[in-house]
């Protein structure tokens, strides 16, 4: 058994972990963080369901697990950190000659409207299946959002980015942060981007209208006792 209990977070991309890793092991000094990087967006994955969703995240922890030699008591929170790319707007998806999906704070735009309601529905019915639960494997979880994604959050940019310049922008973000986790969640707190209330609250309203295509994150919630 590990001496420090142990904090995993998911992430999709190894620039979220850059961005925002250093942030969250120095507010949980007291514990061990460990990421599971997904390379991708188990969300909105089509061999993600909801029957298997929740299979899928706890394989995530038990790699961490494997990995660091943990038992599975050494766990005392599940952090999974995940962009809603809009996916619950509805009749917001424009037809447009564009390379891959485009997003903007009232439309998304893409070759193939089906293709992209599509997934919409698929990744929204995923993102409420794991709101909707708040353990797995006995270990207490949640997932936190970033809309329309976590450049658009910590940036205030939204646009489709390389992995390079998602690499470079990340690194400045954790290098503007290092050792200023309070200032990062006054940041991360202010009402421009941080929805109000509950956590179920905060879901509810990025559920509504447009608000998972505009800047809004519920990642403040991570850094209340």
């Amino acid at each position: 058994m590990s001496e420090k209990k142990v904090i995993a977070v998911i992430v999709e991309g190894p620039s979220d972990e850059n961005a925002i890793g250093g942030i969250l092991k120095e507010f949980f000094s007291s514990e061990e963080v460990q990421f599971a990087v997904v390379h991708g967006d188990i969300t909105s994955n089509d061999l993600t369901t909801v029957d298997n969703v929740i299979t899928k995240i706890d394989k995530l922890i038990d790699g961490i697990r494997t990995k660091y030699g943990y038992c599975w008591d050494d766990f005392v929170k599940v952090i999974h950190i995940a962009d809603t790319d809009g996916a619950f707007t509805k009749n917001n998806v424009k037809e447009s000659e564009v390379e891959g999906i485009q997003y903007f704070e009232d439309h998304i735009a893409g070759a193939n409207v089906e293709a992209i309601e599509r997934r919409n529905k698929h990744k929204a019915e995923i993102l409420f299946k794991l709101y909707s639960t708040g353990k797995v494997h006995g270990i207490g979880y949640r997932i936190y959002f970033n809309s329309c994604n976590l450049e658009h959050v910590l940036y205030g940019t939204l646009q489709n980015f390389s992995d390079e310049e998602k690499e470079e922008m990340a690194d400045d973000f954790a290098e503007k942060y290092e050792g200023r986790v309070d200032d990062f969640i006054s940041f991360i707190s202010d009402e421009i981007v941080a929805v109000p209330g509950t956590y179920k609250a905060t879901w509810r309203f990025i559920e509504k209208e447009k608000h998972s295509l505009e800047r809004h994150s519920n990642m403040h919630l991570i850094f209340t006792k």
